[in-house]
C-alpha cells in the first residue's frame, strides 16, 4: 500500500486507538479488547515493556483486517524498530525529522506531535501524514477550527485528554480523526464494545470522514 493509502485506512474511522500498558500481556488483551469492538485501527505506546513484540504479535494474528502502528516513537532508531517489527504507521508526541525520514525511507505514514501553528507548518513541511495536536486538552476543539482557518491543509488527530463525550465536538471542527486511550479502552470486553459503537454512531452523526487522496497526503 501506498502512504496514502495506509494514511485513509488508519484514519477512516476517525478513532486512533492509544494502547499504553505495564505490561505485554495486558496490552495485547486490550488490544484485543479493542480490535473485537470494532476498532479498526490502533497504535501500541513504545512505553509499553515489549511494545514491538506486540505489534508483531498482533499484525500476525489480524493481518489486513486492521491497521496497527507504534506509538511514542521519539527517535529515527526507535523508527526504525517499529518498521522491522511491522509497524504501518508511526505516532510521536513530538517531532523529530527523523521518525519521519525513517518511516517515509520505509513507506511508512508518519503522525508527528505539534502543539503550535509554527510547528503545524513544519511537519508539513517535513511531509508529515497528519499532525498529533498533543496534549489537545490543553487547548480544545475551537483551537483546531480556529487554525485551520489559516491552514486549511492541516489535517490534525487530537491526543491527550479526548473523550468520546467530545470526540464529536473535535472532528466538527475539522479534525480527521481523534486519538484516545483509556477514554475508549477502559473497562470489560462489553463495556468497551458498548461504548466504542456509541462513539462511531456520535461520529457519523457529525457527517461522513474525509476521502483523503495522494494529492492531500
Amino acid at each position: 500500500m501506498y502512504r496514502w493509502e495506509i494514511t485513509r485506512a488508519a484514519l477512516a474511522q476517525r478513532v486512533l486507538a492509544i494502547v499504553r500498558s505495564d505490561s505485554y500481556d495486558h496490552a495485547t488483551a486490550t488490544a484485543d479488547t479493542l480490535l473485537s469492538a470494532g476498532i479498526t485501527s490502533l497504535e501500541i505506546s513504545l512505553t509499553t515493556p515489549f511494545a514491538l513484540e506486540a505489534v508483531t504479535t498482533l499484525i500476525r494474528e489480524v493481518g489486513d483486517d486492521a491497521v496497527i502502528g507504534a506509538g511514542t516513537v521519539l527517535d529515527g532508531a526507535s523508527a526504525r524498530m517499529a518498521v522491522d517489527a511491522g509497524a504501518r504507521f508511526l505516532v510521536s508526541p513530538s517531532l523529530d525529522p527523523d521518525v519521519i525520514r525513517t518511516g517515509h525511507r520505509y513507506g511508512l505514514p508518519v503522525f508527528p506531535g505539534v502543539s503550535t501553528p509554527t510547528e503545524a507548518v513544519r511537519a508539513m513541511e517535513l511531509g508529515a501524514d497528519a499532525l498529533k495536536l498533543f496534549p489537545a486538552a490543553a487547548y480544545g476543539p475551537r483551537w483546531v477550527k480556529d487554525v485551520r482557518a489559516a491552514l486549511p491543509q492541516a489535517a490534525f488527530v487530537p491526543t491527550g485528554g479526548v473523550t468520546v463525550a467530545d470526540a464529536p465536538d473535535w472532528i466538527a471542527a475539522g479534525a480527521v480523526a481523534c486519538g484516545m486511550a483509556s477514554a475508549l479502552s477502559e473497562g470489560d470486553r462489553d463495556t468497551v464494545a458498548k461504548r466504542t459503537s456509541e462513539l462511531l454512531a456520535r461520529l457519523e452523526e457529525v457527517g461522513p470522514p474525509l476521502d483523503p487522496g495522494p494529492e492531500r497526503y
